[in-house]
């Protein structure tokens, strides 16, 4: 008898560009919900404050964020071991302690802004009800994908319900959808928002740095870079097509675009020269392999969200 073929799986190839959908959700959720305009506001006022008394990072020991994940999965695949979900966690905690070894990458013209976050993310030891958990929800669904209207974190729609946001930082992994414009990475709520659908949402072939993880996005920057959003940092260009937009931080060059894959320094835009776009801060859009910084004016502002809207978060 003829050997039997083996059948080969096709494995999906990893979006080619970053893709955000964060502030998509945002201007949809300061539409619905009109106190959130207001709270960001008064978070504006905190982050001014801040800076006037010469604060930035919490001094002493870092903020310790509990985590919960929830992998939402419809094939085994997607169902991630717990391993690449753990090295997700060491990722995060390199790049908010500027331990990350690739910051040395930075142009020297900015390599005196690199500055230390000083926060710590650990998987949750208890859950809701005080018992011990590892942190972790698997949930099995009929959803082939989502996207970015934040069904994969209800139950009710084939996603997973949050832990208690002002207590857990919840992180869903999942698989998005594929449009004609690409495969979004992720996407973050910002702080101020309904609680109910607070966290962030990461692709799960861009989730950690083994497993499914796949390059040009297997460094776990993905979520550096909506945990950034989580904590009130915006994109680095301004989210506009001028020159005329602002991440309101004053130590970020403006930038007239997003910027992909791994540019050569320096590239100018909107007369930023000779320095150009600070294209390897982690709220632009390039590979995981060329991003690598957050800034003073950034933690500051990271500062201000954990000593405000996010203050029952850390320990």
């Amino acid at each position: 008898m003829p050997a039997k073929s083996k059948i080969k799986t096709k494995k999906t190839p990893p979006p080619r560009r970053r893709q955000c959908g964060a502030m998509i959700v945002h201007s949809r959720l300061l539409e619905q919900y009109p106190n959130f305009r207001q709270n960001l506001i008064g978070l504006e006022q905190q982050v001014t404050q801040r800076l006037m008394m010469g604060l930035v990072a919490k001094v002493g020991g870092p903020t310790t964020i509990p985590v919960v994940v929830h992998v939402v999965y419809n094939t085994a695949a997607e169902n991630i071991s717990t391993a690449q979900i753990n090295s997700q966690i060491t990722s995060l905690n390199k790049d908010y302690s500027a331990k990350n070894l690739d910051r040395n990458q930075t142009p020297v013209v900015w390599k005196g802004l690199i500055a230390n976050p000083n926060v710590k993310f650990a998987l949750a030891k208890k859950d809701p009800n005080g018992k011990a958990t590892n942190g972790i929800t698997r949930t099995k669904t009929t959803r082939t994908s989502f996207n970015d209207d934040d069904r994969v974190k209800s139950a009710a729609a084939g996603g997973a319900d949050s832990w208690p946001t002002n207590k857990y930082l919840n992180i869903w992994v999942c698989t998005f959808e594929r449009t004609a414009t690409g495969q979004l990475l992720g996407y973050a709520q910002f702080p101020g928002g309904p609680a109910a659908t607070d966290g962030v949402v990461i692709l799960n072939t861009a989730f950690g740095t083994k497993g499914t993880a796949a390059a040009p996005f297997n460094k776990g920057r993905t979520a550096t870079h909506e945990i950034g959003h989580w904590l009130n940092l915006h994109h680095i260009w301004g989210d506009t097509q001028h020159c005329e937009g602002t991440d309101l931080v004053d130590d970020t060059p403006n930038a007239q675009l997003p910027n992909f894959g791994t540019p050569h320094f320096p590239h100018i835009t909107c007369h930023n020269g000779p320095n150009g776009d600070m294209f390897m801060n982690y709220m632009d859009y390039v590979d995981d392999a060329a991003m690598f910084m957050f800034t003073t004016g950034q933690v500051a502002r990271m500062g201000a969200t954990l000593e405000g809207p996010r203050n029952g978060l850390g320990s």
